[in-house]
């Protein structure tokens, strides 16, 4: 007997949080997993396409109404992926700029990526496809700019690049090839001066907040695996 196929949307929503990358997730209630952490998501409506619902189940359950990126990274579909009817899996990712922070249910938290809890289904594979699909894109496009506030000192783009990549980036070869690339430009300000005192820094912004590709063969690699073109 052929089994129901049944159709859903889920989210792996990232966002740098005290310096590393995090990811949403609430904590079932009920069977199966409970007690596991899932992706935030649902069961697509018949008068919605993917994006839409995806979206709509964001403002719904968690109440990220600001996500400044979102892209379909891919599908699952094992058959046997849940217990039950058959249920494919459009997976998104998504991003939350790093002075953002979304009011979320009780029963939701962020985690970072490097100390998962117990994740339901194959909610893992999920979260690590959407990760390869981030990292992949700061490469070659300015998707940046999601995980960024609106105005930003180097050394603090620094930073939410090496939390999303995974290894040191240096600020310096960083604001070389985004200047490069026509990304980056000064707005003219200057940081408030940190506690220790000192010059302040002065402020920048993306030049364009839409998604572009801007160098189809760039790759950021760690130092130790510098190739030119790359960012260290």
């Amino acid at each position: 007997m052929t089994r129901p196929t049944e159709h859903e949307v889920l989210a792996a929503v990232l966002q740098i949080r005290a310096d590393s990358l995090q990811v949403l997730a609430w904590q079932r209630a009920l069977p199966p997993d409970s007690g596991r952490w899932a992706l935030p998501g649902g069961r697509l409506g018949d008068d919605e396409d993917v994006e839409r619902s995806v979206r709509r189940q964001l403002a719904e359950k968690v109440d990220v109404r600001e996500v400044t990126h979102v892209e379909q990274i891919s599908v699952f579909s094992h058959p046997d992926r849940v217990p039950g009817p058959r249920l494919i899996a459009t997976a998104f990712l998504g991003l939350v700029p790093s002075d953002s922070d979304p009011a979320v249910p009780a029963d939701t938290a962020w985690h970072p990526l490097t100390a998962l809890p117990p994740t339901a289904f194959d909610h893992a594979a999920i979260v690590e496809a959407a990760h390869d699909r981030l990292r992949a894109k700061l490469s070659y496009t300015n998707l940046g700019f999601a995980l960024a506030p609106r105005e930003f000192t180097i050394s603090a783009l620094r930073d939410l690049y090496a939390a999303a990549l995974g290894h040191p980036v240096s600020a310096t070869n960083l604001q070389r090839v985004l200047t490069r690339r026509g990304l980056l430009e000064p707005t003219g300000e200057v940081s408030p001066p940190g506690p220790a005192g000192g010059r302040p820094a002065a402020l920048f912004r993306f030049t364009d907040r839409t998604l572009r590709v801007t160098d189809a063969f760039a790759v950021l690699r760690p130092p130790s695996e510098q190739l030119r073109g790359a960012v260290p």
